[in-house]
């Protein structure tokens, strides 16, 4: 799952929408304003809309993170990764060196 999911549905399910939806669905179905398949069709719409919105919002977060992280100058694990190989290779050849050198003594 993206971040940008996990971001949606914490914020979706943080707020409390689809509860709060369904609870005014069913209060317009009681009071005999919608019938139950208007009130199924609405909270779709709602669901749909604020998803589309939670969507906007977790992109933009995550925008937000992006740049402030490279504003801070952190590596990326690509990067860091890099120079971990980058150093065991060149541990690697210094420990070659070093045998060798105790070979010509």
């Amino acid at each position: 799952m993206a971040m940008n999911e996990i971001l949606h549905k914490a914020l979706m399910a943080g707020i409390g929408v689809p509860e709060k939806l369904k609870e005014i669905a069913d209060e317009l179905v009681q009071k005999g304003e919608l019938s139950e398949s208007q009130a199924a069709r609405l909270i779709k719409e709602l669901s749909d809309k604020a998803g589309k919105t939670g969507e906007e919002l977790s992109r933009t977060v995550s925008e937000i993170i992006k740049k402030t992280l490279e504003k801070m100058n952190i590596p990326t694990r690509d990067e860091i990764d890099s120079v971990n190989r980058k150093l065991k290779s060149i541990s690697s050849r210094i420990k070659k060196l070093e045998e060798s050198m105790k070979v010509e003594d």
